[in-house]
C-alpha cells in the first residue's frame, strides 16, 4: 500500500479512511492531525516580513532583513501566546532561539501569527504595501 492521505471533509471520506486502516499491514502508522498552515498563509506571512524589512524599521539598533523578522515575529508570537521559547548556547558558543516551526503550525496557529504580525505593524506605523499589493488584505496599496 502506498502512502494515503485523507482530508476528512465528508462521512464518505471518513469511511474510506477507516477502510484503509482496516486493510493496512501491521506496523503501518496512522496520524490524525489538524491541517498545517496553508501555502496562502505562508505567502501572507512572508509578505508581512518583507514589508517590515523594506520599511527599514529597526530592531536592536538597525534594520533587519525579512528572514530575521520572520524569526523575531515567530518568537514574539510564541511568548505572547504563552507557548514559550528557549534560548540555548550553541555548538560554537553562540546563542540560538529554539522556536516552533511555522511550517508545522496548524491553520489556526498560523492565522494567530499573521494577526500578531499585522498588529505589530499597526502599532509601529509600518505600511503593509506589498502585502496589500499581493492581495492579502483589502484596500489599496499605500
Amino acid at each position: 500500500m502506498s502512502k494515503l492521505t485523507y482530508v476528512l471533509h465528508t462521512d464518505r471520506i471518513r469511511e474510506n479512511a477507516c477502510r484503509a486502516i482496516l486493510r493496512a499491514e501491521p506496523g503501518y502508522v496512522v496520524t490524525i492531525a489538524e491541517p498545517t498552515r496553508s501555502s496562502e498563509q505562508n505567502a501572507f506571512f512572508h509578505s508581512i516580513c518583507s514589508d517590515i524589512a523594506k520599511s527599514g524599521h529597526p530592531f536592536a539598533g538597525k534594520p533587519r532583513d525579512a528572514g530575521v523578522w520572520k524569526v523575531l515575529l515567530i518568537s514574539g508570537h510564541a511568548i505572547a501566546t504563552k507557548e514559550g521559547t528557549e534560548v540555548l548556547p550553541g555548538l560554537e558558543g553562540e546563542f540560538g532561539n529554539i522556536r516552533e516551526s511555522s511550517a508545522r503550525m496548524s491553520v489556526r496557529r498560523a492565522a494567530s501569527l499573521i494577526e500578531y504580525a499585522i498588529a505589530y505593524c499597526a502599532s509601529n506605523g509600518i505600511a503593509l504595501t506589498e502585502t496589500r499589493r499581493g492581495g492579502f488584505m483589502e484596500g489599496e496599496a499605500a
